[in-house]
């Protein structure tokens, strides 16, 4: 365990607290700025039909395989995309009686506000921190994360 830091005589924040502090803090941030260019009541639990939806659309089953949500969760959070106007089902050309999710004009608008938004954050932080950091932090996360099915 990490000794107490000198001059406080408290425990450094665990590294895991403050990846989750820093992902809560980029959410945050996105959301808001989002909000601010008109793409309202996007939340956090709808980046599990944004991050997973395939261009031509994904059935609904295949998105709840993706995010790790039930379908019943996923089903929950199209609804309130679909209300917003951000996704729409649609019949699957391969089977008419299945749907698939595909994101709506507005919903691929969104999409790319949030690839922008996100886009400027790290180029921020590359300008305040260096590009070297910023390139060796993404290299010790994709390490952290593929390190998780060992």
């Amino acid at each position: 365990m990490t000794p107490p830091a000198p001059e406080t005589g408290r425990l450094p924040i665990p590294l895991p607290t403050l990846l989750a502090q820093a992902k809560d803090l980029t959410i945050d941030r996105l959301h808001r700025h989002l909000h601010d260019e008109g793409f309202e009541g996007v939340r956090f639990r709808h980046g599990s039909v944004f991050r997973f939806v395939d261009p031509e659309g994904t059935r609904l089953t295949v998105l709840a395989e993706r995010s790790g949500f039930s379908k019943q969760a996923i089903a929950e959070v199209v609804d309130e995309l679909e209300r917003h106007g951000y996704v729409e089902r649609t019949a699957d050309p391969r089977d008419r009686r299945a749907k698939l999710i595909r994101l709506t004009d507005r919903g691929r608008a969104g999409q790319l506000a949030a690839a922008r938004i996100l886009g400027d954050m790290e180029r921020m932080w590359a300008r305040h921190l260096g590009q070297d950091e910023i390139d060796a932090l993404r290299h010790m996360l994709e390490e952290i994360i593929a390190r998780q099915d060992r």
